[in-house]
C-alpha cells in the first residue's frame, strides 16, 4: 500500500520509525540495484568517473534523553534510627539529612550514515551528502558534531547536499532564506558559494528533484527523492505500522493538521 501523502509523510518522522527510514534512505542513496529499481539511476550516471561511498559520523552524547543509571534498588526513608534485626539491641544511626535519589548520564555512541561522492582513483570527495537526524536539529552533542563537519565542507572544495525532511528542531543557518517552510534541501556547489540552491517545501508538496552536484562540466544526475521515500514505505511494509487514525507523533501546525485530517478522510484512512 503506497503512502497516503503526496510528499513527505508526517508519520515518518516519528523517533521511533525515524532511525529506519534515515537509515534506508541512506542505503537507497547509494545502492545500485535499489536506484535502479526505483528510477533513480544515481550511481550508473556516476560510473565510471565517480562512486557512491557510506561512511560514518561517529560521536558521543549524554544528553538528557539518553539511558541514565544511578536509581538504587532500596530507598531509605526514616529520617530518625532504624533498628538492625539481625543485631538485636544495636541501633544503626541515620543521617538526619537523606540524599535524594538522582540519575546520572552516561555517554552513549552514536553513528550517523552520509555518503560521499569520491572520484573513481583518487578517491578525492566531490560531494557530501547528508541526511538530517532529529540530533542533528537539536542543541547538543549531534548538532556541534554535525555543524563541525559541514562547516568543514563549506570551506573545502567539496560539494554539500543536505536533506531535512524533518519539522522539529532548529534547520541549519542559511542566509537570505526569510520564508518558513515544513522540509527543504539544500544544494551547495563548491564553485559558487556562498551562493547555493535551497528547495523549500511543506508537507502538502511534492518532495523536488534535484541534481546531484559534481565537478564542473560533469553531468548532474537527478535525485528523485520522492520516487525513493515511496519505495522506502513499501519495503518498510510503513502502512502496517503506522496508525492513521491517530495524530502524527510529531505535532502539526493547525493549517496542516486540518489537511492532514481532510486526505485521510478521503482515503479512508480516518473516520
Amino acid at each position: 500500500m503506497p503512502s497516503p501523502f503526496p510528499g513527505m509523510n508526517p508519520y515518518l518522522e516519528d523517533p521511533a520509525l525515524w532511525p529506519g527510514v534515515h537509515g534506508r534512505l541512506t542505503v537507497a542513496m547509494s545502492d545500485d540495484k535499489l536506484l535502479r529499481i526505483y528510477a533513480d539511476s544515481l550511481s550508473p550516471q556516476l560510473r565510471p568517473k565517480y562512486f557512491v561511498a557510506i561512511e560514518e559520523r561517529i560521536y558521543q552524547t549524554t544528553g538528557h534523553d539518553r539511558l541514565l543509571v544511578g536509581i538504587p534498588d532500596v530507598i531509605i526513608k526514616n529520617s530518625q534510627t532504624v533498628v538492625n534485626s539481625k543485631i538485636p539491641n544495636v541501633a544503626v544511626a541515620v543521617p538526619a539529612v537523606q540524599p535524594k535519589t538522582v540519575t546520572v548520564p552516561i555517554p552513549e555512541t552514536v553513528k550517523e550514515r552520509y555518503l560521499e561522492v569520491r572520484k573513481v582513483g583518487t578517491k578525492e570527495v566531490v560531494t557530501a551528502i547528508g541526511v538530517l537526524s532529529p540530533k542533528n536539529k537539536r542543541p547538543g552533542e549531534g548538532r556541534d558534531a554535525y555543524e563541525t563537519k559541514r562547516q568543514r565542507v563549506l570551506g573545502s572544495l567539496t560539494n554539500l547536499v543536505e536533506i531535512d525532511l524533518l519539522r522539529a528542531g532548529e534547520p541549519m543557518l542559511v542566509f537570505g532564506d526569510g520564508t518558513q517552510n515544513d522540509y527543504r534541501i539544500l544544494v551547495s556547489r563548491a564553485e559558487n558559494r556562498p551562493q547555493s540552491d535551497l528547495y523549500a517545501f511543506n508537507l502538502q508538496d511534492v518532495i523536488p528533484s534535484f541534481p546531484l552536484p559534481l565537478r564542473t562540466d560533469d553531468s548532474e544526475p537527478l535525485v528523485d527523492l520522492q520516487n525513493l521515500l515511496a519505495g522506502i514505505y513499501d519495503r518498510g511494509s510503513y502502512d502496517l505500522v503506522i496508525d492513521y487514525s491517530q495524530q502524527p507523533a510529531l505535532q502539526l501546525s493547525e493549517d496542516n493538521a486540518a489537511w492532514v485530517d481532510a486526505l485521510l478522510r478521503d482515503k479512508g484512512l480516518r473516520l
